[in-house]
C-alpha cells in the first residue's frame, strides 16, 4: 500500500486521550506500570483499578516494562477496550539511543493492537511531557513508525494522535500535511 493511502487512516486530534472511543488507547507508562503523572495517571485514575490490578500482575510475572516495550490490559472504564502500555525513552540530547527506544514504542504497540484484533487506536505524544523529548522529532518518529505499519497491515483502520496542546496539533498537522 502507499504512503498516501496509509496516511487517509491517520488523524491528529486536540483532546484528552481517556475520552476517546476506540479498541485500544496507548498509554505513556513508567517502567512500573503503576500509574503516574501526566498520561498515566490520567488513564489510571479515570480506567479505574481493574487497570492497576492487570499492570501489578504483568510486573509480578515479568517485572518492570524496559523502555521501548509495550504491554496490554482492559480498559477498565475507559470507553477502549483496552490500554497499551509503553515505557518511552527520557530526552538526552538525542545520544542514548531515544529515537530507536521511541520508534520501538510505536512499533511494539501497534503489534499488540494488530495481535488483539484491534481496529482502532489512539496515541499520546509519548516522552514530550516530562521525558523532555523534543515534540517536532517525536512526532516525525511517531507518524513515520505508523505509516511504516500501517503500509504494511491493513487491519488498522484508523490511528489517532491526541495532542494535549495546539503546538502539538500544529506540528501533527504540518507532518501529516506535507505526506
Amino acid at each position: 500500500m502507499e504512503k498516501v493511502a496509509a496516511k487517509a487512516r491517520i488523524n491528529a486530534i486536540r483532546g484528552d486521550i481517556t475520552t476517546v472511543v476506540a479498541d485500544a488507547i496507548v498509554n505513556a507508562a513508567n517502567s512500573s506500570l503503576l500509574g503516574g503523572g501526566g498520561v498515566d495517571g490520567a488513564i489510571h485514575r479515570t480506567g479505574g483499578p481493574t487497570i492497576l490490578e492487570e499492570c501489578k500482575k504483568i510486573v509480578a510475572r515479568q517485572g518492570p516494562c524496559p523502555t521501548g516495550e509495550a504491554v496490554i490490559t482492559p480498559g477498565g472504564n475507559l470507553p477502549a477496550r483496552y490500554v497499551v502500555h509503553t515505557v518511552g525513552p527520557v530526552w538526552n540530547d538525542g545520544t542514548k539511543g531515544e529515537p530507536e527506544k521511541l520508534a520501538n514504542c510505536y512499533r511494539n504497540s501497534l503489534n499488540l493492537a494488530v495481535a488483539y484484533g484491534c481496529k482502532t487506536i489512539a496515541f499520546p505524544n509519548i516522552s514530550t511531557g516530562v521525558y523532555g523529548y523534543p515534540k517536532e522529532k517525536a512526532a516525525a518518529i511517531a507518524i513515520n513508525e505508523v505509516l511504516t505499519l500501517l503500509q504494511e497491515n491493513d487491519s488498522i483502520e484508523q490511528v489517532l494522535f491526541v495532542c494535549f496542546d495546539d503546538e502539538s496539533k500544529r506540528i501533527y498537522d504540518r507532518i501529516l500535511d506535507s505526506i
